[in-house]
């Protein structure tokens, strides 16, 4: 889709759902929350996944500003949600009236209700946070709103077209997802006043003191979901793999993966499920000497950035973002080949390569670890965040 058009859909939406925010509006003079907000953050739900650590993070470094979390999207899990009960920030959850595709109207309603909370605040701050109801909120702001868009996919960029009008700061979290947003702009013509908007800053993780494990067995952990973007089925035939050569190597999973393996291939490996505790997590990723994966896909997940602020290995397909941090042989260990096939055998193969080269595995990890110190610090982060948070005067450097 075109600017041009994903304005015109956005036009003609706007005018056939005006009845429904007018109802929204009405109400919502009449219930403005008695505690005055200046922040308002829209985040779609509290399950497991990066993204979501990233804005409890972005809510706990503004926390002395009162903001209002509003949840627009129906859980699967929620395990997160106790990253969000954090004093000063406040909590909406609306997943139950406005995401339901059956009452779809009540989800329009509530677009007028909360502009109406929104524009009372003098020089109001929105956020949306990978939230779709961001983006249907927004066109019903006041000009004096700022509106701040946190990225990183590109699932969205194409419907996020007819919004560049209305986002004062779209931040990115790898440097890939921005260049390709820059690309999609470049596509479209836009003024460099839009690309003026685009900023880059990487997530956080916590940097403890390098301190490496001394296994005797190359320890190799998969840490994430079971989607099929991770391919955690070719991962199974990694263990197998190594299994039936008799390589020197267990592997552990962390997440919702055990339904890729048989009764048989299970014996190969660890399985731990789904973990929630951070100090559990934290001790695994202690454990570890490397971390796999051969998405199709990817931002860049925390996991690689906890392992590297641990100094491990990261073996990874080359995909999307990563190659911006994992450079081969360097930073981590890259699988260039995009065959299902190759990808098992690269994987293998760089396996054996550390277990057989201790010391450019320790270099490796050295390195790894530098990089980290000096992308991935609270510093960083918050001292972003804050500034693009306080909404009026942004003095960012890209």
């Amino acid at each position: 889709m075109t600017f041009k058009k994903a304005l015109r859909k956005q036009q003609i939406e706007l005018f056939l759902i005006s009845p429904f925010v007018l109802l929204g509006k009405i109400y919502g003079y009449f219930t403005i929350p008695q505690k005055k907000y200046t922040h308002f953050l829209f985040f779609p739900s509290a399950d497991i996944g990066g993204s979501i650590k990233v804005n409890a993070e972005i809510a706990e470094c503004i926390k002395d500003k009162n903001p209002l979390i509003i949840f627009s999207k129906k859980p699967k899990n929620n395990k997160f949600i106790d990253l969000f009960n954090i004093d000063g920030v406040d909590i909406l959850d609306l997943s139950k009236k406005i995401d339901n595709k059956y009452y779809h109207f009540i989800n329009i309603f509530y677009r007028g209700v909360l502009c109406v909370w929104i524009n009372k605040a003098a020089k109001p701050v929105v956020l949306g946070g990978e939230c779709m109801y961001f983006y249907k909120i927004i066109p019903h702001l006041k000009k004096e709103a700022k509106a701040i868009e946190v990225c990183h996919l590109t699932t969205w960029f194409n419907y996020t077209l007819g919004f560049v009008n209305k986002i004062d700061v779209r931040v990115f979290s790898t440097p890939k997802v921005k260049r390709d947003m820059e690309a999609l702009y470049k596509k479209n013509n836009l003024p460099q006043s839009y690309f003026d908007k685009l900023f880059f800053v990487d997530n956080k993780v916590e940097i403890p003191v390098l301190a490496k494990p001394n296994n005797t067995t190359l320890q190799v952990l998969y840490v994430g979901r079971g989607a099929a973007q991770k391919r955690v089925h070719l991962l199974v035939q990694i263990v197998e793999y190594c299994y039936q050569k008799n390589i020197a190597v267990h592997f552990t999973f962390v997440g919702d993966v055990e339904n890729y393996f048989t009764e048989t291939n299970k014996k190969y490996c660890t399985l731990l499920g789904e973990i929630k505790d951070k100090k559990q997590l934290e001790t695994i990723y202690n454990n570890s000497d490397a971390l796999i994966l051969t998405s199709a896909y990817e931002g860049l997940p925390l996991v690689v950035m906890d392992m590297m602020a641990r100094g491990r290995v990261v073996i990874s397909t080359a995909v999307d973002g990563i190659p911006d941090y994992i450079k081969h042989l360097q930073t981590g260990l890259l699988i260039e080949n995009r065959s299902k096939q190759e990808i098992v055998a690269d994987a293998v193969m760089l396996i054996e390569f550390l277990i057989a080269n201790p010391t450019e595995k320790s270099s490796i990890e050295n390195n790894a670890y530098q990089f980290a110190k000096s992308h991935f610090s609270n510093e960083v982060f918050d001292g972003f965040y804050r500034k693009v948070l306080e909404g009026y005067d942004w003095g960012l450097n890209k």
